[in-house]
């Protein structure tokens, strides 16, 4: 076989290239060069961090009131400002401001003190009944007669007023200021601070006698309750909100006569006033235009209908119908006939009964040794669940249920103690403190 002739076939023509560069130069083709472009992603991101950052310091200095950049206006430039007013025009030229002097310039024939001239007398406020002193004279006589109280019970602290009842050192206050109190302090207008005991207190009435060890005291004088009529002005003198405003009297008239309120489980028979009455007045007098006191304050209408923006609505216990049982509080310290079962306790709530699988009714603390619930062999840690075939779950059934009955009576009860219930009978008792 013959050798290959490639003459045969055509040749393939030379390329010219356009540019003067080798034919076959490294990293060509013939349309350019093959090396890849450089990345330029970190400079541009340099770049905007760069605009953010210089934006971030301008809102700060601008926060901070600083300006750059800018630079202060000459004062040619400076032009007068104009107001239009009602179509009038007014000009004001913007002066600089002068620094303002140490002292300011006195005035010449300029006198800068304060003269007080002598006032005259202030008017007595008399009241035009017969009689009547001013009540500018009523706070003088009755202001040594009252006292402030501070009880301290445990962890909490309350307030109320309280009113000298004679010069041997017994104070009319009432029961549930000082029902609690492990410790009675009474603060005198003297400025003397004594320690107080509870002589006796009559939950029913709302009224207690506390004692002190003093000399000096000022007895208040009381009056005839039971000759107020409506309309009859009245004065309140006691320590609303506590001791920091002791002292303070407020003025109204008798708005009521013989009003019966629901307090609790008992009914009380009541002075309503319009004299403002707050917390801490509790226990201080309601006095007449004579200077005497006829009502011992006791409650707000808010206290007890939960209407604490309701105003003048107060109440007082009349003087007249409690006489007898601030007599018996002071000499015996209980009020006779009232009737009691001779026990404490405290409800059991809907937790502890479900936690120790207890029925509901009212846990036994102590029981009075010398009542018949004691004979009966109720000791503490009972709990009394039904009486007078009432259910019991609140103190309030208790109350409520000793409260209408009297003394001699004969209760039907239920006990439960260790998961049995037994059932007895209970004579009520004559409650003393």
């Amino acid at each position: 076989m013959s050798d290959f002739d490639d003459s045969l076939f055509p040749q393939e023509p030379e390329i010219e290239y356009a540019c003067d560069c080798p034919e076959q130069r490294e990293g060509y083709y013939g349309t350019g060069s093959t090396t890849p472009p450089k990345d330029h992603v970190g400079v541009i991101a340099l770049v905007l961090a760069l605009i953010i950052g210089f934006s971030s310091l301008i809102s700060i200095l601008g926060l901070m009131n600083i300006r750059i950049l800018e630079e202060p206006e000459p004062e040619e430039l400076r032009s007068p400002v104009s107001f239009y007013v009602s179509g009038d025009l007014l000009s004001a030229e913007l002066e600089p401001r002068e620094p303002a002097a140490t002292e300011p310039p006195r005035l010449e024939g300029v006198n800068t003190k304060i003269q007080i001239t002598a006032s005259p007398q202030s008017v007595e406020n008399v009241t035009q009944a017969p009689g009547a002193i001013s009540w500018q004279e009523v706070y003088e006589k009755v202001l040594p007669s009252v006292v402030s109280i501070t009880c301290q019970g445990g962890r909490s602290i309350s307030t109320g007023t309280g009113v000298i009842m004679d010069a041997g050192g017994y104070i009319i206050t009432n029961a549930h200021v000082v029902e609690d109190a492990a410790q009675i302090q009474v603060l005198l207008t003297d400025g003397r601070e004594l320690q107080a005991r509870c002589v006796g207190f009559d939950a029913l009435s709302d009224l207690a006698v506390l004692r002190v060890s003093a000399s000096g005291l000022i007895p208040a004088e009381f009056g005839d309750s039971d000759a107020l009529r409506v309309g009859d002005e009245v004065v309140a003198i006691g320590d609303p909100l506590g001791p920091q405003l002791r002292g303070t009297m407020t003025d109204g008239i008798i708005s009521g006569i013989n009003r019966d309120i629901q307090s609790g489980n008992r009914t009380m028979t009541l002075l309503q006033t319009t004299a403002a009455l707050n917390s801490g007045n509790s226990g201080g007098p309601l006095v007449n235009c004579y200077g005497q006191v006829v009502g011992i304050n006791t409650m707000k209408i808010g206290d007890y209908a939960g209407e604490g923006g309701v105003q003048d609505l107060g109440f007082a216990i009349p003087i007249t119908s409690v006489q007898t049982v601030l007599e018996q509080l002071a000499s015996q310290g209980y009020v006779a006939g009232r009737p009691d079962l001779g026990l404490t306790g405290q409800a059991i709530s809907t937790f502890y009964q479900f936690y120790y699988n207890m029925p509901a009714g009212v846990l036994i603390t102590a029981v009075d040794p010398d009542s018949d619930a004691a004979a009966k062999g109720i000791r503490r840690g009972d709990i009394l669940t039904c009486l007078e075939g009432v259910e019991i779950s609140s103190l309030d059934h208790v109350e409520q249920i000793v409260y209408a009955s009297s003394v001699g009576d004969v209760l039907e009860a239920e006990i439960y103690r260790d998961g049995i219930r037994f059932r007895l009978t209970i004579l009520v008792g004559e409650e003393k403190h």
